[in-house]
């Protein structure tokens, strides 16, 4: 038991050293790393410039671009990161993000994410194999999925491209200057034109023009009394409970 122990303690002990010996070489080189909890492979090549902070791993193929700060606890694996982009705590993964991108925090870029310069991923964006033209915003909790989609565009909170019927996947197409509505889903293969509009709930399985507004969703019915009955119990147990708490 002791020899394997000490066998296991020299390899922990040598592959610290080789991580160490890698940091080192990439400050010598003019990178910026913070803290010692970085993981860097051996294969992954990062410009004189770029800041990688605590808690990052970078794996595989990996190339970083000068400007770039990189954590703190991000993933990246196999991805390019062009000059000036900024990956805070998320996970990238097969993907090249542009120059001057703006990701995280908690974005889960998968394989074959393209963007292009001054793309936003913002927190519980999720994305994969699509494309991004220059200067999209997509600030939180999207998914966006097999899609095509042109510059500055808008999403807001709660876009779904559904790209998937349970046997084919298929792909969305989204032109320049949109907007995309809070809590649009949008059922591929479906397009949206240049400078359209989704209204926020609406779930878009048809093409929508260029310039146009679509809407898909119910009108509105109000049914006047009908929650009474049902909120007496719930308001009487919330005041007793209150009226406890201030005694």
């Amino acid at each position: 038991m002791n020899t394997q122990l000490a066998a296991a303690r020299a390899q922990l002990d040598a592959a610290e050293a080789k991580r160490e010996e890698i940091l080192l070489r990439h400050i010598a080189n003019g990178v910026v790393i913070e803290s010692r909890t970085v993981e860097i492979d051996e294969s992954v090549v990062i410009a004189p410039g770029a800041k990688i902070l605590s808690g990052t791993i970078l794996r595989g193929s990996t190339v970083i671009g000068a400007g770039c700060v990189i954590g703190p606890n991000s993933l990246i694996e196999d991805s390019r990161i062009d000059e000036g982009t900024t990956v805070n705590a998320s996970q990238v993964y097969s993907s090249h993000l542009g120059p001057h991108n703006n990701i995280g925090p908690f974005t889960h870029v998968r394989v074959n994410t393209v963007t292009d310069y001054g793309v936003h991923l913002g927190a519980y964006v999720e994305t994969k194999n699509s494309n991004f033209a220059r200067g999209n915003t997509v600030s939180h909790l999207t998914y966006i999925g097999d899609s095509d989609v042109g510059k500055y565009c808008n999403f807001g909170c709660g876009t779904v491209t559904c790209n998937y019927d349970g046997k084919d996947k298929f792909r969305t197409q989204i032109g320049d200057y949109c907007f995309i509505g809070c809590n649009t889903n949008l059922v591929a293969p479906v397009k949206v034109g240049d400078g359209a509009y989704t209204a926020a709930g609406s779930t878009i399985t048809k093409d929508v023009p260029a310039a146009a507004l679509g809407i898909a969703r119910e009108r509105q019915t109000n049914l006047d009394g009908w929650a009474e009955p049902k909120m007496e119990a719930y308001i009487a147990k919330k005041q007793k409970l209150e009226a406890e708490q201030n005694k």
